[in-house]
């Protein structure tokens, strides 16, 4: 999937979700569910995502400024934090309406409740088949939140159906607290993830003894120490290090260096500062030391 095809992909989807968000709202107040309501906040999870998908595409298009040398990359952090906390809230207020719900039931329109949820189940597969293939880690990182969203559509559905049937509308609080249930482990993930980014932590899927190991690997490499390993955002790592090496040619070097940077590609370490240090130099300055 090229870029184009991407980002015209994020907008339809952006596009029907937004619209189809709203529609859940409505058709959760018609309707008297919460577990819709709760669907919706789901819809609302997912426009996010994908807003941050399509931003981080178009950031990275933009060049980094004198003032700001790593561009805007950390805004979808940011934002992906903000989110995180405003869902913890909204699970929280669901979590309290079921539990009023499930003492004092409400009556609910479950044909409404069907006929939304239903819809809303067409608009996620759709989503899903737009996103579907894409190698880029911000596209496949939406498509799993949509693709939890049909399930929960799925579960709304099931429980339209059940309360048309028996009557028995305890179901709607019961399935709108597992929907929040789940809303609240989003959010304390998307918190979770946020926070080890912005404290520049290592990222949480990569390996540092391997990266180490990949480093050392490279012929003409006798060492590597200080070395520093960051998240600049969610498909972007960074490292410094120091590395030791006999080599004294600096063509040479520069050939480690490249080869260095080539094995790090697959840790989606896009940025690497490598500084070199003469692993025999650094060993007869200490003798000197010594003997003075």
């Amino acid at each position: 999937m090229q870029d184009n095809s991407i980002e015209k992909s994020l907008k339809i989807a952006i596009i029907l979700t937004s619209i189809f968000f709203v529609v859940e709202v409505v058709g959760s107040l018609i309707s008297g569910s919460l577990s819709l309501l709760g669907d919706a906040v789901h819809m609302f999870r997912d426009v996010f995502a994908l807003l941050i998908s399509l931003s981080a595409i178009n950031i990275a298009k933009k060049l980094p400024s004198m003032t700001k040398t790593f561009g805007y990359h950390r805004v979808e952090i940011f934002a992906s934090f903000l989110n995180g906390i405003l869902l913890f809230g909204v699970s929280g207020w669901i979590f309290w309406e079921a539990y009023q719900r499930f003492f004092t039931p409400k009556p609910i329109e479950s044909a409404t409740m069907f006929v939304v949820a239903f819809i809303g189940l067409l608009v996620n597969l759709y989503v899903v088949s737009k996103l579907h293939g894409s190698h880029d880690l911000n596209v496949k990182s939406a498509f799993v939140h949509v693709l939890a969203d049909t399930l929960s559509s799925i579960a709304v559905i099931f429980a339209s159906i059940w309360i048309f049937f028996t009557n028995q509308t305890i179901i709607d609080p019961i399935l709108g607290g597992v929907i929040a249930l789940f809303i609240l482990f989003s959010a304390f993930v998307i918190i979770k993830d946020s926070v080890h980014v912005l404290l520049g932590f290592a990222p949480k899927n990569v390996d540092f003894d391997d990266v180490i190991k990949d480093i050392e690997r490279v012929k003409g490499v006798d060492g590597v120490h200080n070395v520093h390993l960051w998240t600049l955002c969610s498909n972007i790592n960074i490292i410094d290090a120091h590395v030791f090496t006999n080599e004294p040619s600096t063509a040479k070097i520069e050939g480690i260096k490249e080869k260095i940077k080539k094995n790090l590609e697959k840790y989606n370490i896009k940025h690497v500062t490598l500084e070199f240090e003469c692993k025999e130099c650094i060993e007869k300055d200490k003798i000197k030391k010594v003997k003075h």
